[in-house]
């Protein structure tokens, strides 16, 4: 199926900062992945051989430690991931990959990935920025599941979510299980928290989907805990 490199554009941020015509020899490169909801894109330990650009649809990305899982993100449309393990020849994926809905992506290989940083070294600067601003993300979660308890943990994971997707709804299902390996915590604990703040008329959850009705009694909750 060919790819529309105007649309390809519009939906995912990173080709903006491409060049037309540079943009329009990549995209005959590139190849799309219609994944079902629960599929595993790629595996911890796997070769890192390409870099995904999700077109619509989300992510999870994941990882274990021992036997515990912990979320590290979720990506959505116009998001991209994979790009690690392409940096340096050798390198493995360091976390799991598996779609939280019906997801297409756009695929492209190392090779040709390589290729594009060749002919516009500029967006190497971009994509540092963007792996850099991830790293921070993963540092402020090591430092929240070392020193903060868990109700702040999951209202300040509620109020990154909501933040990240542009509103009071999160626009994607999140069961209390997936909310708990976000946090570290266990479902039961999660299960509470999240009933005494739609007790507190602070949340409302229908249908997996989760509405912040009160974001600002909400962030000052976060300095009384």
């Amino acid at each position: 199926m060919a790819i529309d490199a105007a649309k390809l554009r519009m939906s995912i941020p990173f080709f903006r900062e491409i060049e037309p015509a540079l943009l329009e020899r990549i995209v005959p490169l590139m190849f799309v992945k219609k994944l079902r909801k629960g599929e595993i894109i790629f595996l911890e330990g796997d070769d890192g051989d390409e870099i995904y650009f999700i077109g619509s649809g989300a992510v999870s990305i994941y990882t274990f430690d021992k036997a515990k899982k912990v979320t590290l993100a979720f990506l959505r449309e116009g998001e991209y991931f994979g790009e690690m393990a392409l940096l340096k020849p050798g390198l493995v994926r360091s976390a799991t990959a598996e779609t939280l809905m019906a997801t297409r992506l756009y695929a492209l290989r190392r090779v040709d990935f390589q290729t594009l940083i060749e002919q516009d070294r500029n967006l190497a600067f971009h994509l540092l920025d963007y792996t850099m601003e991830r790293l921070r993300r993963a540092n402020q979660q090591i430092y929240d599941l070392t020193f903060l308890n868990v109700r702040t943990r999951i209202i300040k994971r509620l109020l990154y979510l909501s933040e990240e997707y542009g509103g009071s709804r999160i626009p994607v299902k999140i069961t209390h299980q997936q909310l708990a390996d976000m946090v570290g915590a266990v479902r039961e604990t999660v299960s509470k928290v999240l009933q005494d703040l739609q007790d507190k008329g602070l949340i409302e959850i229908r249908d997996k989907m989760i509405r912040l009705t009160d974001p600002q009694t909400l962030e000052r909750s976060l300095l009384e805990d």
